[in-house]
Parts: structure tokens; sequence; C-alpha cells
């Protein structure tokens, strides 16, 4: 006989990310036997000794965030001590886009003086938090968007602070709230980092990477970048550009702009369609007497970044010599109209009025 998940334990799993816990299936009347059954049956998976989470939802999930989020819960699930979530699993719960760090773990934080250690693949940290830092979402206490940029920073360093702070402006948290919370970090390990980050963070990077290809752009010498410049093309469309350092535009590209929706990215057509609406936008954008350069993740981090910052010196050199060091005062002049009249782009890639 196959064993199948009651419906009222399977229902519980659900509102919980999938996640469930032995002793909640206990509850439910699924016994010990069936439990192990589906197991067996690929039905329910192990996420560690006593939470599991349903086979099918663990699948379909990305690994990025969703299954992060599913781990910290079941983490969270199965201690005995009241922690909040904190760092990278408080983010994933705020919907603060961060910079992945290579090994990924489970991070709960509870009052304490300053401390940590790993064990089974979660970060317990003891540190000293107010009340009002702690907020609750999805069911979960994590702590906020400004103290979770200041951990991150003093964990992982300033460019970690940077992607963090940038998406913090994006979604309203200020500088200054992230100010306060580091106020009483001053002897904290890698205080100063965070820092450093959080005062290069800059509002109007919609992405992980663009505020990459901001720091690689930085790196290289370029200090006077503006982001989300729009421009008007003969057509009457408007384009945004991610980046611009003078004449010369900087898009960045993620896999996401050529996966169909039906497979969670953002692409309503072909690839093929998108690739030549690229080109197409190219072209037009270069008739405006301005230069561009496209930009992909494997271009802003990892191995491809030093050639990547070497085609972009190429580049940008090439738009000074065609058309000089400064922005044209009349596209800077049309710029500051569109801006005035579209304070900012309604979503990542979308084109303008």
């Amino acid at each position: 006989m196959v064993a199948t998940m009651p419906t009222h334990a399977r229902a519980r799993a659900e509102a919980n990310l999938g996640v469930v816990t032995r002793q909640q299936l206990l509850d439910t009347g699924t016994t010990p036997s069936v439990i192990a059954a589906l197991v067996r049956a690929g039905e329910l998976r192990v996420l560690r000794r006593g939470a599991y989470c349903l086979g099918e939802t663990w699948e379909a999930a990305e690994p990025y965030v969703e299954r992060p989020r599913m781990l910290a819960r079941a983490a969270v699930a199965t201690m005995h001590r009241s922690w909040v979530l904190s760092h990278d699993s408080a983010a994933h719960e705020l919907g603060l886009s961060i910079l992945t760090p290579p090994e990924p773990v489970v991070h709960v934080t509870r009052p304490g003086y300053s401390s940590a250690w790993t064990r089974d693949g979660v970060a317990r940290h003891y540190a000293r938090f107010q009340p009002r830092q702690v907020a609750q979402v999805g069911g979960m206490r994590c702590l906020d968007v400004a103290r979770t940029v200041a951990d991150i920073g003093r964990l992982r360093g300033e460019l970690h602070a940077m992607v963090a702070m940038d998406a913090a402006l994006e979604m309203g948290v200020t500088r200054a709230a992230v100010e306060e919370a580091m106020a009483a970090m001053d002897f904290y390990p890698g205080i100063v980092a965070a820092r450093l980050g959080v005062g290069r963070a800059r509002l109007g990077a919609e992405s992980v990477a663009e505020t990459l290809a901001r720091d690689l752009l930085q790196v290289l010498g370029f200090d006077d970048i503006d982001l989300q410049f729009p421009v008007r093309t003969r057509s009457g469309r408007i384009y945004w550009a991610d980046l611009r350092v003078g004449n010369h535009l900087v898009e960045v590209h993620g896999v996401l702009k050529l996966r169909p929706v039906s497979d969670g990215g953002l692409a309503d057509r072909p690839a093929d369609d998108v690739a030549r609406e690229m080109q197409e936008r190219a072209s037009l954008i270069s008739a405006r007497r301005l230069g561009i350069s496209d930009l992909w993740w494997k271009d802003v981090r990892g191995p491809g970044r030093q050639l990547a910052g070497l085609r972009l010196l190429r580049d940008i050199a090439t738009t000074c010599d065609r058309y000089g060091p400064t922005l044209h005062p009349e596209l800077a002049e049309e710029a500051e109209r569109i801006r005035a009249a579209h304070p900012r782009r309604r979503t990542p890639g979308t084109l303008g009025a």
C-alpha cells in the first residue's frame, strides 16, 4: 500500500513554505511508519533532524532565496530556545536583496554578548539588539532591515554592505536608520568595512548586478556615475540606462531577461526576439551620440570581471574620442525634463512613455 500524506498535514506544511516538523505530523495523526514511507517515496524531504519539506515544493523552489527560507524555518522550528532570524536569513524573509555568500547557512541571533558558532548548517549569534529592531514577517521573527544591513556588512565586508544598503534604499530604508543601528557597534568586528560599504550606497540600483557594475566602474577610476539615465530616441520612446559615465551608457542584464515567464523569468516572447530588441535599442541609443556597453552577471562577479573591466575601459575611451568626455548639454537637459515627468521607472527593464 502506497503511503499518502493526510490532507490536513499537507495543508499545515503548505502554510509554512512546505516545511513541517515531525511533531506537527504526529499531531495530525500521521504515524511514524507513514512518515518514513513518505520520505522513501520522495513526498517528504528531510531538511534536518525532525523537520521536513514537501518534496515537490523543494524541487520547484529556486536555490538562492526560496530554499534558504525553507531551511531557516526548519531550523527555527526545531530549536528549543527563542531565536530570531538574522543576517542572510532575515534578509530573505524581509525581501532584501543581498550578495549570496559562497557557503550559505541559516543565521539566527539571540540577546547576549557578541559571539557566534556554526554547527549543522546553522550560525548561532549572541548579540545585543533592541526589541524595536525585531520585525514579524510571514510568521517569522527576524531582525529588521537596518540591523540586517549592518550585520551583513560586519560579517562579510564592504561590498556586501554596499549591495545590501543599495537594496535597503530601494525599499525606503534610510542610510540614517542603518547608521543608527551601527551606532552601538563601535567595537564590533568588521564595523569599519560595514560603514564604508553603507557610505558608498546609492539610490537607484535596481538589482545586485547593477550595484556590482557600479563597483566595477568605481574600481576602474570612474566616480561621476549617473544611475537610471533616461534617453528619448528619435522614435519618441524612452529607454532607461542602468549606468552612465560621460556619454557612455552601461546596461546590466540578467538571465531572467531572456528566460520565459513560465520558467520564472521576465521574457514574454522568444529569446531571439528579446535579443533583437536589445540590438535595436542599442542602435537607437547610439544615434543620440552615446556609446553603450552590455554587462552580464559573469562580467560583474567572478573570473570574468577583469576582462569586462578592460572592455569597459576600451569602450568608454572610444566613446570619449567620438563624443567628448562630458555629457552633451542637450541630453542633460532632456534627461532632467524626463526625470521630472517620470521620477522613477516603474519596473526594471521596462520602457517609459
